[in-house]
């Protein structure tokens, strides 16, 4: 069954929820897209297809999506990237009890040859009532489905996960976890937490932590690992409805109080559905995210040298029309690439540039036009070698499938 979360980004004039005072948008037109530059790849992807999850391999990618094969069952697919070619997909499982959204979608990991991958299974008849169930392959071996993340049995909402590679072959990964909200609906009684845990390679389950006890409820993780540990990020929100960026790292076995990495300030009285990107590279680490105070979005990023302990002044990514569904990519520690959507009436952009630490900008490519429904979800990046590449849902008069490009990293 497909449902749809209250608290979304429903089009290109009505940036938050309808829960929300709706802010007035500026009517401009959009720019021509940067078609010397963008490179279309034959996707593997067939129609009636969204949800992709990109991830960068030792010698290629891989590439995630859900196929809804009716209005009732839907397959989990990927395929692999090499030599710069989509290979034939595969199937992990399928199921007609999932639970299928435009902001909280399957992801796909791979550490030492071993894959991960998750869904989002319904747990009762409640709308916000699911699961996080694991897929986990090891080397050449059949896929073992529907692994358990999670033991507390509520019937509540568990999703918006974030998984990475961790150690020599294990996972790391973090989630938001409804168990204390008291039901499957939008009215919680409790507040939404965010967990994290590592996954070894037979799939157990190990230092499951409560990293905090109220955030966002429908805002997207991210993590990183950098050379003092994991560090996660995610929309906090504070008794005052306060809802900005937070940062909390695994410093000697203890997980750190969350901080804010920047006080935007950000009052909203509903979750944005939009959550921040992070990337690392040693202690070098870099986050992009999506902001509206004072009903002025805009998309920002900050670096730091030293693991997310301190962070520099934010640099503005965009402030024209700007929806967030924020990507990021480190190059190195003075240079990132940020990738982000813009609305323009109905129509709306995946655009991305490429930013050195001092400020200085590379000039902005538009990646994609497409609609500025909610259907398009959430645009991924990931780099292979010298090449980004990106993968994106395309909705055309309700029927969806994924498309996939890419761009030389000297076109930057």
């Amino acid at each position: 069954m497909k449902v749809i979360k209250c608290a979304v980004l429903v089009s290109a004039i009505t940036l938050f929820s309808a829960c929300n005072e709706v802010p007035k948008k500026k009517e401009i037109a959009a720019p021509e897209v940067e078609k010397e530059v963008v490179n279309q790849l034959e996707s593997p992807v067939e129609t009636g297809s969204s949800l992709p999850s990109l991830f960068s391999t030792d010698d290629g990618a891989l590439l995630s999506w859900v196929h809804e094969i009716n209005d009732s069952l839907a397959e989990l697919k990927y395929a692999r990237l090499s030599d710069g070619q989509w290979q034939k997909p595969e199937t992990i499982l399928e199921g007609s009890d999932w639970f299928i959204n435009w902001a909280d979608f399957p992801t796909i990991s791979e550490n030492n040859g071993n894959l991960l991958t998750h869904i989002l299974k319904k747990s009762s008849k409640e709308t916000f009532s699911y699961d996080i169930e694991m897929n986990l392959k090891s080397d050449d071996a059949t896929w073992r489905t529907n692994l358990s993340l999670h033991t507390d049995g509520t019937k509540t909402e568990h999703g918006f996960v974030t998984m990475l590679p961790f150690k020599e072959d294990s996972f790391f990964i973090t989630w938001l976890d409804g168990r204390n909200t008291g039901g499957g609906g939008h009215g919680h009684e409790g507040e939404m937490n965010i967990r994290a845990a590592e996954v070894a390679a037979d799939g157990a389950v190990s230092n499951d932590m409560l990293l905090d006890d109220k955030t966002c409820s429908c805002c997207q993780t991210t993590a990183a690992i950098t050379d003092n540990g994991p560090v996660v990020l995610y929309r906090d929100r504070t008794d005052a409805e306060i809802r900005d960026i937070v940062i909390t790292r695994l410093v000697n076995g203890k997980w750190t109080e969350p901080k804010f990495i920047f006080n935007d300030g950000w009052e909203i009285k509903g979750c944005p559905v939009n959550g921040p990107k992070a990337d690392a590279i040693n202690n070098d680490l870099a986050v992009a995210w999506f902001t509206a105070v004072n009903n002025e979005p805009k998309v920002k990023l900050v670096f730091s040298s030293d693991g997310g302990e301190k962070f520099e002044a934010p640099i503005l990514i965009s402030e024209t029309n700007a929806v967030g569904r924020v990507d990021l990519i480190l190059l190195d520690r003075e240079n990132v690439i940020v990738s982000w959507m813009e609305t323009f009436d109905k129509e709306a952009q995946v655009k991305v540039v490429k930013v050195n630490r001092s400020g200085k900008f590379s000039k902005e490519i538009v990646v994609a036009s497409l609609g500025a429904s909610r259907k398009t979800g959430f645009p991924q990046m990931t780099l292979v070698k010298d090449k980004v590449y990106f993968a994106w849902t395309d909705v055309v008069e309700d029927t969806s499938t994924i498309k996939t490009a890419f761009i030389n990293l000297e076109d930057f």
